[in-house]
């Protein structure tokens, strides 16, 4: 496989939550896009979110020929993988769909083309066992949602991806303003969602337990731990925590507190009963908004700390600059 091709022409398989976002990032970063899906109507539904996200896009800040212009649709696989320069794949999370589709992708398309899959928990060595002739060319390159706003990719190889290939893939996320992890061994969920998890686990356990309900776990999370979060990861935190000693003097302290609050975590059993617990607190907690008001407050509130991240990234980037030179 060639590294030197440029990415400008991306196919997207798949037009539901994730694909339209994906799409809709690729466009607003000047990329050339070409959907497909067979389910009714995706065309129509594709053009409308990339519509509605735009306003946000052109806030952080269009590249070079951004254009919704550059966005074509074909219910034709075939046609959408023609001159593709990466296929983003975003279809079922069933391995027996997968595997088949990888095996067309790779019939159809030149080995140097890769193929990235959004996949939230399949391991890629499972999904590339359908690409016969080139699996080395397949990746997983798992978004957070929404993508197009929450700019993380999780890079995973399998076990016949080529390190070329995790590289370029890891170059091109980047140039479009991604933060890439490098997930070395494959797990189940990744690295993102298997944190997520562990949180929601200790979450429901708490709220089922009548310990405290949704609106203050939410209350607890988003207005302590979350905003702290929003700026750095746990152990670059857990390094402040420990004071001028850093991780150290932190280990020192809180060794013996934090394991033993480990020993009384809860391990809920998602039971019926107890589903309708946490849905009767979660709906207690959002009252008469709607859905869509929801989503317009979360994105809101993540466009203004993705934009002040940006400008505090860009100024210590220009203070490394000047102490270089």
């Amino acid at each position: 496989m060639t590294d030197t091709k440029p990415i400008r022409r991306i196919a997207i398989i798949g037009t539901g939550v994730i694909g339209a976002s994906w799409s809709s990032l690729f466009l607003a970063k000047g990329l050339q896009v070409v959907a497909t899906d067979i389910a009714p109507n995706a065309e129509a539904a594709l053009r409308k979110f990339v519509e509605t996200a735009w306003p946000a896009l052109k806030r952080l800040g269009l590249s070079p020929g951004a254009s919704q212009s550059n966005l074509t649709f074909t219910p034709d696989i075939a046609q959408a993988l023609a001159r593709a320069d990466l296929v983003q794949e975003n279809g079922p999370e069933r391995i027996d769909f997968k595997q088949k589709l990888y095996g067309q992708l790779d019939e159809l398309l030149p080995p140097d083309v890769i193929i990235a899959s959004s996949s939230s928990g399949l391991t890629m060595s499972e999904i590339q066992k359908g690409a016969a002739s080139h699996p080395e060319r397949c990746v997983i390159a798992h978004p957070f949602n929404p993508p197009h706003l929450i700019p993380l990719t999780e890079i995973v190889g399998g076990a016949k991806t080529s390190e070329a290939t995790i590289r370029r893939a890891e170059e091109f996320y980047t140039s479009i303003g991604q933060r890439t992890v490098r997930v070395n061994k494959e797990m189940p969920g990744h690295v993102a969602n298997r944190l997520q998890a562990a949180l929601s686990r200790e979450v429901y356990y708490l709220v089922a337990e009548g310990v405290v309900s949704a609106a203050d776990v939410d209350t607890a999370l988003s207005w302590g731990p979350g905003l702290r979060w929003g700026v750095m990861g746990s152990m670059m935190l857990n390094h402040l925590g420990g004071g001028p000693g850093g991780i150290e003097h932190f280990f020192q302290q809180f060794t013996g507190p934090m394991t033993a609050w480990w020993k009384t975590l809860g391990s809920p059993v998602l039971t019926p009963e107890v589903q309708k617990i946490l849905i009767d607190s979660v709906h207690a907690e959002a009252g008469s908004r709607t859905i869509e008001e929801l989503e317009a407050e979360r994105d809101e509130v993540l466009l203004g700390l993705i934009e002040l991240r940006n400008k505090v990234a860009k100024s210590s980037q220009t203070k490394s600059t000047k102490s270089v030179a």
